[in-house]
């Protein structure tokens, strides 16, 4: 009896609110009368300096890989090239919605998202080369770096691992009472893996100011999106996870933006985490080995034709009369001289010395270098 009053006192139990299943598709793709091109969202809280500097990150972007590409066939890159080639509009887009204290941590073909938090193209030449100069001084190779005081976590390769990455630097964050949030990239193929689950569920339980962005092209390496995860849009594994869910198309970098920056919003508010799926495409293979025998015929060249993130941004700004197609030149223009300019700065650079590789693996202040020992030098 004096239990039952204790808990009428109390009153019921609190319980949680019924889910439900929040998917927004206000920035999904788009079809568009038969015979018309695509363009790009004109509902934008973007001014036209800010719509020329996305102009201007997609360029370099491309004409980066490009050069890069250049240097591989020349055997002057160390390692494999992963170009964004049909999807930069993606990493571009989202990233320019960040702070300058955000932090983000891309994959590997997320260069435009790295060119936006403040990296050079010098660096990112220097750091294929495997050059002294370059990022990491030749430990490691294209984009595996990272600058902490620009909010750059240097990607690893394990697919997914980063997401419970950056929810540790967010939770640590929270403890030192920094108003950040982080954007991490991933996959189509990367979120079928325990780790981004794992991730995901952490973050979203603790409401971390996570915006997790997939971007859906269409193939995990060569497996189609179709014969590796059963639901048809990405964005419904929000749901495993009790999150609000966006499908934005990526390759309208005026619509990455914009819903980045709701998701941001949501987030620094204390709302949690956001998942976000960019419907986009990749025209080169995996690597730049990879001959794509894997793809349809005509696939390629129809994204190329159709549904090119520039030509598309292009399209909107000669239309909505932000800049004229000389004023895009001279833009691209002053893209490449910069470009050729940090491409001779990378080339110049010394080869890293062998002794250096000991170097800056630990804390050198805790844990002395580990040179080969002297009984063995002989």
């Amino acid at each position: 009896m004096a239990e039952e009053k204790r808990e009428n006192r109390k009153g019921p139990r609190r319980r949680r609110p019924a889910f439900e299943m929040r998917i927004s598709t206000k920035y999904a793709p788009r079809k568009v009368a038969e015979g018309q091109p695509l363009s790009c969202i004109s509902d934008t809280s973007l001014k036209h300096d800010q719509l020329l500097e996305l102009y201007r990150y997609l360029k370099l972007t491309r004409l980066v890989e490009e050069r890069i590409v250049n240097l591989y066939r020349q055997t002057k890159v160390v390692g494999g090239v992963y170009r964004s080639l049909g999807q930069e509009a993606t990493a571009v887009g989202s990233a320019y919605a960040l702070r300058p204290d955000d932090f983000i941590t891309p994959i590997i073909r997320d260069l435009g998202a790295v060119f936006v938090k403040g990296i050079r193209p010098r660096e990112i030449f220097a750091q294929y080369m495997a050059k002294a100069w370059g990022p990491s001084g030749g430990k490691d190779l294209n984009v595996h770096f990272g600058y902490m005081e620009k909010g750059f976590l240097g990607p690893i390769s394990h697919l997914g691992d980063m997401i419970p990455v950056m929810t540790g630097i967010l939770l640590g964050a929270r403890m030192q009472k920094k108003d950040i949030v982080g954007l991490a990239y991933i996959g189509d193929g990367g979120a079928s893996t325990g780790a981004f689950y794992e991730g995901m569920n952490f973050a979203a339980v603790q409401r971390l100011p996570l915006i997790v962005i997939v971007e859906s092209n269409h193939y995990a390496y060569s497996t189609p999106t179709s014969m590796q995860t059963a639901v048809r849009n990405l964005a419904e594994k929000a749901a495993a996870f009790g999150i609000p869910g966006y499908i934005v198309d990526g390759n309208d970098v005026i619509a990455c933006y914009e819903v980045t920056s709701q998701a941001i919003k949501h987030a620094r508010a204390g709302h949690g985490t956001v998942l976000i799926e960019a419907k986009t495409y990749r025209r080169k293979g995996h690597a730049e080995h990879d001959d794509q025998r894997y793809v349809p015929e005509g696939e390629i060249e129809y994204w190329e034709k159709q549904n090119d993130p520039i030509d598309r941004f292009e399209r909107f700004l000669v239309d909505q009369k932000v800049a004229t197609k000389e004023k895009l030149d001279a833009i691209t223009a002053d893209v490449m001289r910069e470009i050729n300019e940090d491409s001779d700065w990378a080339e110049s650079s010394p080869m890293p010395e062998p002794e250096t590789a000991v170097y800056g693996v630990f804390d050198n202040s805790i844990v002395p270098p580990a040179f080969r020992p002297k009984v063995l030098e002989s």
